[in-house]
């Protein structure tokens, strides 16, 4: 590419860290779950890799914004708002407690837009996690960088947004997440990023109406609900963020299944898509 930010195309980034059982533990916990089965040589569960494997950054080099600073692994983007916007996973080989895995990540693309609200830039990372018997998990992960509205402006609806609940579903459930729930899972992650924690942050800076739940944490419900109805191992897990959810508001996870694949929606309390994603069984 060509612009500022072309000397990031292709930065690496590596981490190592034995999967403990502490965080699994935790996770559970956080879903109201007996964690008895989660001890050493466990299979870990899909997509709880996302509590591993975190670089350690120094407070001194965190940003405004509680991530950090961007300029080092990230390129300097000067948009105030970053949000998760889906990722792609295929799962090869399953990660177990107590071994050692390794996250070897590149920066593969970054494309500048303007979108209908204004400059957008778009960061397209791959994670690749290494456990002993060589690559486990596969992720595409995709950030998007834009600034927040201008005050009292309203909001862009949703591309492409409607009601699932409109449509034929085979389950759902509701869950109201509130600031403890977004608090612990920030801490599982190692997510800093004050929008979920910091409600003065969240609504007078980055222009948010109340305290966002987390994408992946919506993406992981999402996966955990379906995988209740067909505990049978998932082969690629894809998901894309459409508009935020907000603490103390209820979502409703939706799903329905087509053969080998089953699409999953969680819709806020206007019934709007927020999250939309499509998971693959194995067998």
């Amino acid at each position: 590419m060509t612009g500022p930010f072309r000397d990031w195309v292709g930065k690496t980034q590596t981490v190592a860290e034995v999967i403990g059982v502490g965080p699994a533990r935790a996770m559970a916990a956080l879903l109201d779950r007996d964690a008895a089965d989660l001890r050493p040589a466990a299979s870990l569960p899909f997509c709880w890799h996302w509590f591993y494997l975190h670089a350690a950054v120094k407070r001194s080099e965190v940003g405004p914004d509680g991530h950090p600073r961007r300029g080092g692994w990230l390129p300097p983007v000067p948009l105030v708002r970053r949000m998760w916007a889906g990722s792609r996973l295929r799962f090869h080989a399953p990660l177990c407690l107590g071994e050692l895995a390794e996250r070897r990540s590149v920066v593969e693309s970054i494309e500048e837009k303007q979108g209908r609200s204004g400059p957008l830039v778009f960061v397209r990372i791959r994670h690749s996690i290494i456990g002993p018997g060589g690559l486990a998990v596969d992720e595409e992960q995709d950030l998007v960088f834009r600034d927040p509205p201008a005050p009292g402006s309203a909001a862009p609806a949703p591309a492409g947004s409607s009601d699932p609940r409109s449509s034929q579903f085979d389950w759902s459930d509701e869950i109201t997440p509130d600031s403890a729930t977004l608090f612990r899972y920030s801490a599982l992650t190692m997510n800093g990023h004050r929008i979920h924690y910091d409600h003065p942050y969240a609504t007078q800076v980055e222009g948010y109406r109340g305290l966002v739940v987390q994408g992946p944490l919506t993406a992981l419900l999402l996966l955990d609900a379906a995988r209740r109805r067909r505990p049978t191992d998932v082969a690629t897990f894809s998901f894309q963020a459409r508009s935020p959810l907000f603490v103390d508001e209820p979502i409703t996870l939706m799903g329905r299944s087509t053969g080998s694949d089953t699409t999953v929606w969680a819709a806020g309390p206007d019934g709007q898509t927020a999250v939309q994603g499509t998971i693959g069984w194995r067998g």
